[in-house]
């Protein structure tokens, strides 16, 4: 998953960063940085992260690789 997916999986459920920190268990520093760019999140919090849109009704058809310009958080 890209930022750019995570931020319109947000916006077509109305969810503010907020919303997927809770409903994913992560920080809300992590969801944002990711969406900005500035790190890819731990395995375990991405996939949490996209979990968390899927069971708000998000279904990902493709997900392009990250390059190596972010860095874990």
């Amino acid at each position: 998953m890209t930022p750019e997916q995570s931020r319109a999986a947000r916006a077509w459920l109305n969810w503010s960063q907020n919303d997927l920190a809770d409903r994913a268990s992560v920080s809300i520093y992590c969801v944002s940085s990711f969406e900005v760019g500035r790190h890819i999140p731990q395995h375990e919090n991405l996939t949490a992260i996209r979990s968390a849109l899927e069971q708000g009704g998000v279904r990902f058809l493709f997900a392009d690789g990250i390059g190596s310009r972010y860095h874990s958080c």
